[in-house]
């Protein structure tokens, strides 16, 4: 854990939906997604999560704002406090037995300190920064946007087919840009 600065932004409340991710599609020829209209988009690469920001006036939150937005000012360990509730987010075995993403807002009890819904669980999110396992030993005080290059970039925030204790607000993983997975969409930020 260590400090940083970040200017003011602001981040979804809700993970982007097969209905924006639709009229987006639409217009720029994209796959539409035929699951259900109030449920997380998933199987969307990097790029395309990217493109969607842009295409409305925003961008990927960087990995360091998405972590604020989740764990607010005083460092939670999950986005509603310090300990896992089954009531407040879906992940792999939380009794809720739905084996996919649960719609946007599903578990108005279970918002960060700043409203972002699903900030643990329901589903991985892709963030702007590339990933370096050491980033952080050497990553500026002010608004930290990753290492200028790499591999691989961020996911954070947990799944649906995550065990309870990937939820927390400080997990984090890596996945090439162009993978696509079940588990993984994106929220916007500006």
């Amino acid at each position: 854990a260590h400090r940083v600065h970040l200017d003011a932004f602001n981040i979804g409340t809700y993970e982007v939906t097969n209905s924006q991710w639709n009229v987006f599609a639409r217009a720029t020829g994209r796959s539409e997604k035929t699951g259900p209209e109030t449920h997380p988009v998933v199987e969307i690469n990097w790029f395309d999560a990217r493109a969607f920001c842009t295409a409305f006036g925003m961008r990927l939150p960087t990995e360091a704002e998405w972590e604020q937005a989740a764990r607010g000012t005083d460092g939670r360990l999950f986005p509603w406090a310090a300990e896992i509730d089954s009531s407040l987010a879906h992940y792999w075995d939380d009794g809720h037995r739905t084996y996919a993403a649960m719609p946007a807002g599903h578990f108005p009890k279970g918002v960060s300190p700043y409203g972002a819904f699903a900030m643990a669980g329901n589903v991985l999110e892709w963030v702007a920064d590339w990933y370096d396992f050491d980033y952080y030993a050497r990553s500026p005080a002010q608004n930290p946007t990753g290492p200028e290059d790499g591999k691989y970039r961020i996911v954070r925030g947990g799944a649906w087919t995550d065990a309870p204790r990937s939820l927390r607000t400080a997990m984090r993983w890596r996945y090439a840009p162009e993978e696509a997975r079940v588990s993984i969409g994106f929220r916007c930020a500006r």
